[in-house]
């Protein structure tokens, strides 16, 4: 059959940031095709097909994004006419949410490649550092420089990554960061299916970052990201900058409202 797939097409109409987005939609019977419901993705669709999304969607390029809104409320962190270090920017859910939120430029970095969603990858306030591991970046790289910084790595933990980012920073050196307890506490702690379940583990977890971080910059506030990972871990928001110690929220309360909230909803 003549055409092009249909996950390619939505991406270049704009209906879907990635091809994996616009697989998922297809997959969750999101997709109309001429009225009639899509099944697979890979099915060749003729050009001129009308392409219809039902469901609701995202308002950012990835779940990320959703995260990123929590900190921005929680926090009440200023985007506006920001320059933004994104680490990890992935398909770029913080790097979107940033540049809604008024940020002027972000770099989206990420030692990965061909993630960053189309749609930002277009926008002239982004520049794209693929292929690039932050803890290579020399202080001075980045021009001008980013005065706040979005960190959501996996496999290492924000400790080692933390002290780098603080000196790429600029002014107050802002930083949110999303703590990953299964990245946090060691292989032979994590259960099964890659998940960490315990609340006493989540807390220590959190209280070794705050330590560890509290060396390079002040960290000034704690909540729980209002979503699960993607295999079901609940994760954490933090925030940090230069500036006087002020008192955190018990890291238990912080713990047991994550668990009771995202348990209950089965994430």
């Amino acid at each position: 059959m003549a055409g092009k797939r249909l996950d390619v097409l939505l991406v270049e109409r704009g209906l879907a940031p990635t091809r994996e987005r616009a697989q998922a939609r297809v997959l969750a019977g999101e997709v109309l095709v001429n009225g009639r419901p899509a099944e697979k993705p890979g099915t060749r669709v003729p050009a001129g097909a009308e392409l219809t999304l039902t469901g609701s969607e995202l308002p950012y390029v990835s779940r990320g994004g959703l995260k990123l809104e929590k900190a921005i409320r929680s926090f009440q962190l200023d985007f506006a006419g920001k320059v933004v270090l994104d680490v990890g920017a992935s398909t770029g859910g913080f790097s979107d949410c940033a540049l809604q939120n008024g940020a002027a430029r972000v770099y989206a970095v990420d030692v990965g490649y061909g993630q960053l969603a189309w749609k930002l990858r277009q926008d002239p306030r982004v520049v794209v550092l693929e292929r690039t591991n932050i803890r290579h970046l020399a202080p001075g790289t980045l021009t001008p420089p980013p005065e706040i910084a979005c960190i959501d790595v996996s496999f290492i933990s924000l400790t080692k990554v933390v002290p780098v980012v603080a000196g790429l920073l600029t002014g107050q050196k802002e930083i949110v960061a999303l703590v990953k307890p299964q990245f946090e506490v060691g292989k032979g702690r994590v259960g099964k299916g890659g998940i960490v379940r315990s609340p006493a583990l989540h807390q220590e977890v959190l209280a070794e970052i705050v330590a560890e971080i509290g060396k390079y910059v002040t960290c000034a506030g704690v909540d729980y990201s209002p979503i699960k990972g993607t295999k079901g871990n609940i994760e954490y928001l933090l925030y940090a900058r230069e500036g006087p110690t002020v008192p955190l929220p018990s890291l238990a309360a912080v713990v047991a409202a994550a668990h009771a909230e995202l348990d209950a909803a089965r994430g």
